[in-house]
């Protein structure tokens, strides 16, 4: 069994933003990276204590130069820097799955934990074939191309929720309860690192009953921006994009990974 872990680091526990900013802001960083790191490594032991033959460890954040890659077990790969031909870099056909650590609720979520799809900075939504979907969906469906299912998925509540709405039946575990942008209730770091090992752990013992997260083809991508000149640009950047109203703009791919 081979396994990607998506890392992000806005959901693992003990996390959350700054007041008007982004995590980068936060002076709540330094520990996220940590904390990420740490949930990261109990995922991947817990995967391969369940016969996963090999784990590669995405670090998925910003520039994807953020975890302590010497705190993670040794039996990982790690993915880490830019300029891959697709997200979850080195995952192929037949993979057993992949994981979600440390992703954060899409824009549009009340009281998500740093909630966002992609850029706070740039986006109030994004839907793809007319539904709101984020950084769960859209990275699952590009698995999804591979035929790789999600697995396991470890973030606040309202994460979590949106991670069952899509994947039903998938392996999670709730890091801490989002009660506004910069506030949560998280369970204690070392508690949430153990959860996670044992769920994943399940999840890979769970794996081939996960069916792979598609949507339907073509698919639609409808961004709307929060700043009026950045849906101007978009519209007019030669790509594809369609301006349907002062701030929002659609395109028509076949591929979610024609576009991320």
């Amino acid at each position: 069994m081979k396994f990607v872990i998506g890392v992000d680091c806005e959901g693992p526990a003990c996390v959350v933003g700054a007041p008007g900013g982004s995590l980068n802001d936060s002076r709540n960083l330094d520990f996220a990276r940590l904390q990420a790191t740490r949930e990261a490594d109990a995922c991947a032991r817990g995967l391969f204590d369940a016969g996963a033959t090999r784990v590669i460890v995405w670090d998925n954040h910003g520039g994807s130069l953020n975890l302590h890659y010497d705190l993670l077990d040794e039996r990982c790969e790690i993915a880490l820097g830019g300029g891959f031909e697709h997200r979850w870099p080195g995952l192929e056909q037949g993979f057993a799955g992949v994981a979600f650590v440390g992703y954060h609720p899409m824009d549009n979520t009340v009281d998500g934990v740093i909630c966002h799809s992609f850029s706070s900075a740039a986006f109030q939504w994004i839907k793809i074939n007319g539904k709101e979907a984020g950084e769960l969906a859209i990275d699952a469906a590009v698995a999804g191309e591979f035929g790789v299912p999600p697995v396991f998925v470890s973030t606040d509540d309202k994460g979590v929720a949106e991670a069952q709405a899509f994947f039903p039946g998938i392996e999670t575990v709730t890091t801490k309860i989002g009660l506004g942008w910069n506030g949560a209730v998280s369970k204690s770091p070392k508690r949430a690192i153990k959860e996670i090992y044992e769920g994943a752990k399940r999840a890979a013992q769970r794996a081939k009953e996960m069916k792979p997260f598609r949507f339907g083809s073509p698919i639609t991508i409808t961004m709307r921006y929060k700043r009026i000149e950045a849906a101007q640009a978009a519209s007019r950047n030669k790509t594809g994009w369609t301006r349907i109203d002062p701030y929002t703009v659609e395109k028509t791919v076949e591929r979610v990974s024609d576009h991320w």
